[in-house]
């Protein structure tokens, strides 16, 4: 049985992260990984930094922040991605949901990234994530892997999609649980 990969795609703020989070929280079990979320002051994005799933942050791009990347206003610091998102979401249990929140311009300039991303789609995992709406390279190669289920969220659909789509993962995980233990008696027998 194949794992179950679902990503979010959308504008920006059109609430992809708000829903991968209402998602986990309604879900029992292990997971791993980042979120990408806006650093403000007084009103104003000044940058974005990354949250892993156990509580460890680093900036990810700020408007302060020299160097040789920049995506538009803002540069990013591709070490802070390689040292904290990447490990996250990199040689996880199988069972355990890898959450990639979010694959865009920033996060594709990392090479490193790139290939966990690949990894982590290829591997046993389930995952949920979100990567941009537009873009090409390798966003578009993760928007059109094998297997993985794109779904937009637009205003109408994303106070709905939570409830949709963890009831979708609790069933995948649910079988996926009853076939290893199922493997297991026959191990024994």
């Amino acid at each position: 049985m194949e794992s179950l990969r679902v990503f979010l795609t959308g504008p920006p703020r059109s609430g992809k992260t708000t829903v991968i989070e209402r998602i986990l929280s309604s879900m029992r079990g292990p997971a791993s990984g980042f979120h990408t979320r806006e650093i403000r002051r007084k009103g104003r994005r000044l940058g974005f930094r990354i949250v892993t799933l156990d509580g460890k942050e680093a900036v990810l791009a700020h408007r302060d922040t020299g160097g040789p990347y920049r995506v538009g206003a803002y540069g990013v610091d591709v070490e802070n991605l390689e040292r904290v998102a990447v490990p996250s979401i990199v040689n996880r249990p199988p069972g355990e949901i890898l959450v990639i929140d979010e694959v865009g311009k920033m996060e594709c300039l990392s090479a490193k990234f790139c290939r966990a991303v690949r990894k982590a789609l290829s591997g046993p995992n389930p995952i949920l994530g979100s990567v941009g709406l537009k873009g090409d390279g390798f966003m578009e190669e993760v928007r059109k892997w094998p297997g993985l289920r794109l779904i937009h969220v637009s205003a109408a659909n994303r106070n709905e999609l939570p409830g949709l789509i963890s009831r979708e993962f609790q069933t995948h995980l649910h079988l996926h649980l009853s076939i290893a233990n199922d493997n297991k008696k026959l191990d024994i027998s």
